[in-house]
């Protein structure tokens, strides 16, 4: 069998390594976990949340893996309602209403990245 522990990190597509670590970190109040030289001139990047857990590798763009896209990642937070207001007012890119919030379903909501990658904040109690 895998000796496969956890999920360690995500891909996210970026079209500018660097814009991407200012928004991340800057923006969201992540991380730099790692920026080092890698492959033939490149770099390896991740971010990580305040709480740690699963990184996101900031990479760029290969074949169809472009940045743009809805990225299937779901971060947790304790005040989703202070969440989407205060990213909206950094300008960031958020769903102008909230979601769920009744009959079993959190509260949550839709942003974009600044490479337009989709991203969701989920309500946890």
């Amino acid at each position: 069998m895998p000796q496969i522990t956890k999920v360690g990190r995500v891909m996210v597509p970026v079209a500018d390594q660097d814009a991407a670590i200012d928004f991340y970190t800057n923006t969201l109040g992540f991380s730099l976990a790692a920026d080092v030289a890698f492959g033939d001139g490149e770099r390896w990047i991740e971010v990580s949340t305040p709480d740690g857990g699963t990184n996101l590798a900031l990479v760029p763009p290969q074949g169809s893996y472009q940045p743009g896209r809805m990225t299937g990642i779901a971060f947790d937070s304790a005040d989703v309602r202070a969440d989407h207001s205060e990213l909206k007012d950094k300008g960031v890119e958020v769903d102008a209403e909230l979601m769920g919030g009744g009959g079993g379903v959190p509260l949550l909501f839709f942003f974009r990245d600044n490479n337009d990658n989709q991203l969701m904040i989920v309500e946890v109690q």
